[in-house]
């Protein structure tokens, strides 16, 4: 009852003080499953691309922070090849941050930053993240194919 009262509230917030580039739905009516996507930052590699997120609300939400994963293949240093998110916010103390005050619009917020932020200090993918160190020019070209594959995939 508290997940599925917090998350339509919560729902309500981004629909009515959306963030640029950021739009959150579920998929079912008991807002266990909800789907997100996130517009690649400007400035960034990432820009212009469009990447679609499953979210898993677990029914101890906000107790416990909601499973992310990315369903658009992404090349970053923080999310792996089946999805997952390499960040504090998204695991539980000791080896997390997450706390019941943040919520889908945080989330949401900080893994768009992320995308134009990459963390190389804290990787999913150490070569990835050794290419964003040393190679900057090749972990770029490497982004910009990966947003284009995906926009010809949609098209």
């Amino acid at each position: 009852m508290q997940r599925s009262s917090r998350l339509k509230r919560e729902l309500k917030q981004l629909e009515c003080n959306p963030t640029e580039g950021i739009c959150c739905y579920t998929k079912t009516n008991n807002f266990a499953s909800l789907v997100a996507t996130i517009v690649g930052p400007g400035g960034s590699p990432y820009n212009g691309g469009i990447f679609e997120l499953e979210i898993d609300v677990p029914e101890k939400y906000p107790f416990e922070p909601p499973r992310i994963t990315f369903k658009t293949p992404v090349y970053h240093p923080n999310i792996d090849n089946k999805g997952r998110i390499c960040m504090d916010l998204l695991n539980m103390p000791p080896k997390g941050s997450w706390k019941p005050t943040i919520g889908l619009k945080n989330l949401l917020d900080a893994i768009q930053h992320l995308l134009g932020n990459p963390n190389p200090d804290d990787p999913l993918m150490i070569d990835i993240a050794q290419e964003y160190k040393f190679n900057r020019q090749k972990f770029e070209q490497q982004v910009k194919k990966y947003v284009e594959e995906t926009k010809n995939k949609l098209s």
